[in-house]
């Protein structure tokens, strides 16, 4: 099969409102209309928001998640106080606050999709920037200043991107304009609609999206400059032809989220398709060992990345290390080895296929992790001659920002991007007809329910968001750039220590 046309374009990367696929986006609130409603429209003419609509001069059910709560409800140029009948109820919905987990609150999901869908904040009171599991990224605030630094700084300006190439060795120069890229994650875990969105999405914004472990399936090919290749220990369809049409190809030798068990891909997600791609067999669950098997010090390491080098002669390369107690000792001999790229992978990370006994139990959670790596490498001179990428449960802005002033360049996503397309955080992803909302699966009908266009758009429209973000938080500090955020750990406070930080709500701007 050919690609053409809208699956081989990239799109620009201009946030375009595109509402949920499925009719009506799940809110915080729920804005009921009862019987007793005259149909007299004075509620749509009062809600700055477009809660309400009218079909045939009729007033049709609200859109729920664009009510801005309560207390707007209530005011008097608003909704509730204008019915002359007294028909408009606004509550907190039932359904939302059963969304979601510690990590994943219902308003962080809720706000990643408002994100996606328009490319903003959400204007009402969802929290966008933590959630609540009582630790990690959530006990981290900034301490942002109390009034502006600099008055001279154009905050559209601010300069977002990172070099992926700081070794001088000759081979390619890439930057890319936000401080992210997509993570590995591998046809037959997800969909091949879901692999093009991402991609689309990231290659509209200039960035990359790695393949994961499962192959390089020919839709794929339109993106080459876009795609960041996996060798992990399966070596699923790992071919010299795949690893020389890529920029970047990237070793993983361990997840955060599971080191030391390996991948797993049950049977009945193994079609005809994945299987074809995987060179293996239809219907029989794929394991990936650990570790590889050639690899057992620093110097079977470079023979690796050597092997690299001599098929792909411009590309660069990355290392996927979990965080083990010695993570800065693999970090820095990922270095000599000749990587240009050192991944770190903490634990939170991974879909709902990873097991919670590994993701809570094993590996070092990334905040510990950059800062002994980035010391590391400054004590060995040789940080500004690696580019550290971060992942590992970081869902938001603000942890990309507080990932980076704790020491890395830049960070990888993947939970992120699936919420952006709609995932509710149901933790059945390993089950073949387990998605219900068809992102993590490879069922025929399932794969039916999203679209490449919008899924594409929904996740340039939380780039766009982000980088807007990005932006503000570097303005506040006073800074013309991301990179001069690397490291800063002074401009962080930890709740534990410091429980009168002030709110860093970006909605509300500073003096």
């Amino acid at each position: 099969m050919h690609y053409k046309n809208i699956w081989s374009e990239v799109p620009p990367a201009t946030p375009i409102l595109t509402p949920s696929r499925f009719g009506r986006a799940i809110g915080k609130y729920t804005v009921m209309i009862s019987e007793a409603c005259n149909d007299c429209l004075r509620c749509v003419s009062v809600c700055p928001e477009k809660v309400f609509e009218t079909q045939g001069g009729k007033i049709v059910p609200p859109h729920d998640h664009r009510c801005l709560g309560i207390e707007c409800s209530k005011k008097s140029n608003r909704c509730i106080a204008n019915c002359p009948v007294n028909a408009i109820r606004v509550n907190l919905n039932p359904s939302a606050e059963a969304l979601g987990d510690k990590r994943w609150t219902p308003d962080l999901l809720m706000s990643t999709w408002h994100m996606a869908e328009t490319g903003e904040l959400p204007k009402n009171d969802l929290e966008y920037r933590t959630g609540d599991s009582g630790g990690g990224f959530d006990k981290l605030r900034f301490l942002f200043p109390k009034k502006l630094p600099r008055r001279d700084l154009d905050k559209r300006n601010i300069d977002t991107s990172i070099d992926l190439n700081r070794r001088n060795d000759g081979r390619l120069k890439i930057t890319i304009p936000i401080p992210v890229y997509g993570g590995g994650m591998s046809f037959g875990s997800i969909s091949q609609i879901t692999m093009l969105s991402r991609i689309r999405g990231f290659a509209a914004w200039g960035s990359f999206t790695c393949t994961g472990e499962g192959g390089y399936p020919e839709a794929l090919y339109p993106f080459d400059d876009h795609i960041i290749t996996q060798v992990a220990t399966g070596l699923f369809g790992v071919k010299e032809e795949t690893i020389q049409r890529v920029k970047i190809v990237e070793f993983k030798y361990a997840q955060g989220a599971k080191p030391g068990l390996g991948g797993h891909l049950l049977g009945d997600k193994v079609t005809e398709a994945v299987a074809r791609i995987r060179e293996t067999v239809p219907g029989s669950s794929l394991f990936s060992p650990f570790p590889f098997h050639s690899v057992y010090s620093v110097e079977d390491h470079k023979k690796h990345i050597d092997w690299i080098k001599a098929i792909n002669n411009r590309g660069l390369v990355s290392v996927k290390v979990s965080t083990p107690s010695d993570v800065d000792m693999v970090a820095v001999g990922s270095y000599y080895a000749g990587a240009h790229i050192v991944h770190l992978d903490g634990s939170y990370g991974g879909t709902g296929a990873a097991p919670d006994v590994a993701k809570k139990n094993i590996a070092m959670p990334i905040e510990y992790a950059i800062p002994k790596v980035h010391n590391f490498l400054v004590t060995e001179g040789v940080r500004d001659q690696i580019t550290l990428i971060v992942s590992g449960g970081l869902r938001t802005a603000y942890d990309i920002a507080k990932a980076i002033a704790l020491g890395a360049d830049g960070v990888v996503t993947g939970t992120s991007d699936l919420v952006a397309l709609e995932c509710i955080r149901c933790h059945n992803c390993e089950s073949g007809r387990g998605c219900a909302r068809g992102i993590a699966t490879t069922d025929s009908e399932l794969v039916g329910l999203m679209e490449l266009a919008w899924g594409t758009q929904r996740i340039i429209n939380m780039l766009h968001c982000w980088k807007n973000q990005l932006q503000e938080i570097l303005f506040r500090f006073g800074m013309s750039s991301i990179r001069e955020l690397v490291g800063r750990t002074d401009l962080l406070a930890h709740l534990d220590y410091n429980s009168d930080v002030p709110d860093d709500d970006i909605r509300q701007p500073l003096a």
